[in-house]
């Protein structure tokens, strides 16, 4: 392709909220990016790390062919062919054995699918059909904030443009702008209308800079502030019965549980005053359309961080904020509003019997450790620096047989454990689809791959064949499985065609408030604070 301006997405993935760039192309070669205008979510904007986005392509660090080595640690890599490197992939998969076989996406193969999930979704459906660990990598980013939600059944959001035009209070807890930057026009034009923000944070972030209030807490202290909170409303009876009626379980054991929990109590722990919490507490529970804007992933990165989010999510159905406009949930990484969703592919029918490690970080390493993994094959990912407890996930990657890395650069995975590196496509090179809580969005191949790169569905469909896996790949098109998962209402049954007839974007289906057809729970167990 020569001499052309093309429409696609940011590759970073900070979801809820992607930011739409246009690229300019000359002679198979990117030329420049910017921000795309006409993009319903971003407006134009476009961050650093989306600028920057650009130096991926032509980098002379970018890996471009696969490459094999005999000696872990060493850097005596050598060019292979990719049926050489596959098939020494799939002959030691079959020594080994399917169950001492591990598949990991990562985020890199999120970068133009983040919010469809058709890469990822496909290569957990390899996992199953091929009867191989497969597991769900959101354990290491929000996953066990979800959790925590999850335990309360306050899983959808409101939408950010709910938020602009209804919100009279927004509590940034944990939340910040450049994690959100979409998010953030619409806080500001909240404010604008007379709305009043808090930031509730562990440093001075951009967010307390800008909001009318913020608290510092100490980091992994906000389970107790929220348990603070739950104490105060729950004693001054600032809470909503009748909804607690109609919508709710456990509210008795909560009022028990929450006795000891003083703003007191939470002031030493948190670090803030504890007359303080119990004013916001009261702030909070009496502004009928009060919007909580929750922290991602870095909230729950610590052992109170799934409990934090148990907590703050028994705010909103105790005071009668879910399902009303401006008020409950609003948008927080991987979550959604009402109707939105997409079809899946995963096959579970498909996967054999077998002995499965649960996707949990404790399983996960004690099957490293003990040799029950043998083979891991990594997909844009740096295992052994993004999980936790990484002396033991290094240890146990130094004794397994085979270690495959997917990506676009060497990474400390690669330089250290790998003994293959298959080079990998750029969200330019491949064909994806992204969607924000509000539209998807196609990210069409522009250029083509650079050296020998190939995407991460070109690998599952070769693997796949050599396995003799059948029907893992029964669509006709190249972009079958992208159209399989956008069959759904949600996106009103949108292909990849249909896409590139209607400008590469099409509006979701889905509600600006999130509905009230869940009971909420108060979560069974106790709330701790572990200290």
């Amino acid at each position: 392709m020569s001499g052309i301006t093309a429409r696609t997405m940011c590759p970073m993935n900070c979801h809820p909220t992607f930011c739409g760039m246009t690229v300019e192309v000359e002679n198979n070669r990117l030329v420049s990016v910017k921000g795309d205008e006409e993009n319903p979510d971003s407006a134009g904007f476009l961050c650093g790390r989306g600028l920057a986005s650009h130096q991926i392509m032509d980098n002379p660090k970018r890996l471009l062919q696969p490459l094999m080595r005999n000696k872990r640690g060493s850097d005596d890599w050598y060019e292979v062919s990719w049926d050489t490197a596959m098939e020494r992939i799939v002959g030691a998969m079959n020594k080994i054995g399917r169950e001492g076989v591990a598949v990991w996406p990562g985020h890199g193969v999120l970068s133009n699918d983040f919010g469809t999930f058709a890469h990822f979704s496909l290569t957990l459906r390899f996992a199953n059909m091929f009867g191989c660990q497969g597991w769900d990598p959101s354990m290491i980013c929000w996953g066990l904030g979800g959790l925590g939600i999850g335990l309360t059944g306050a899983m959808e959001i409101n939408t950010k443009e709910d938020m602009a035009a209804h919100a009279d209070l927004i509590v940034q807890w944990g939340s910040n702008h450049a994690s959100q930057p979409n998010t953030a026009r619409h806080i500001a034009a909240a404010k604008q209308r007379g709305a009043k923000v808090t930031a509730i944070d562990v440093r001075m972030s951009e967010a307390c800079r800008s909001a009318h209030q913020h608290f510092i807490v100490k980091p992994g202290t906000d389970a107790a502030m929220a348990l603070a909170m739950i104490h105060v409303i729950i004693k001054e009876g600032l809470y909503d019965q009748t909804f607690i009626n109609d919508h709710t379980i456990g509210f008795a054991e909560l009022c028990e549980h929450v006795i000891e929990f003083t703003p007191q109590w939470a002031a030493e722990i948190c670090g803030i005053d504890g007359d303080s919490i119990a004013a916001f507490a009261r702030t909070y529970a009496n502004t009928e359309r009060a919007m909580i804007l929750l922290g991602g992933a870095s909230m729950h990165k610590d052992q109170n961080g799934w409990q934090a989010a148990r907590a703050i999510s028994c705010l909103p159905p105790l005071t009668g904020k879910l399902g009303k406009a401006g008020a409950g949930f609003g948008p927080r990484h991987a979550a959604a509003p009402h109707g939105h969703g997409f079809a899946e592919i995963l096959n579970l029918a498909a996967k054999p019997p077998g002995n499965y490690i649960p996707a949990q970080m404790s399983t996960i390493l004690e099957s490293i450790e003990t040799r029950q993994i043998r083979a891991m094959l990594l997909f844009g990912a740096d295992f052994a620096s993004s999980f936790a407890d990484a002396a033991r996930v290094r240890a146990g990657l130094a004794k397994m047989d085979l270690v495959v890395s997917h990506d676009l650069f060497m990474n400390e995975t690669i330089r250290q454990y790998a003994d293959i590196v298959l080079p990998g496509t750029t969200w330019l090179e491949d064909v994806g689809v992204k969607a924000t809580c509000t539209h998807i969005y196609l990210m069409d191949r522009i250029l083509e791959p650079a050296g020998s790169a190939r995407s991460s569905t070109d690998i599952l469909k070769d693997l796949a064949k050599r396995l003799e896996i059948k029907d893992f790949y029964p669509w006709a098109s190249d972009t079958g499985h992208i159209d399989a998962v956008l069959d759904h209402p949600s996106s009103g049954r949108a292909t990849v065609a249909s896409l590139r007839e209607n400008g590469g974007l099409a509006p979701l289906n889905v509600s600006s408030v999130a509905h009230l057809e869940h009971q909420y729970v108060t979560p069974s167990g106790k709330i701790e604070f572990k200290s």
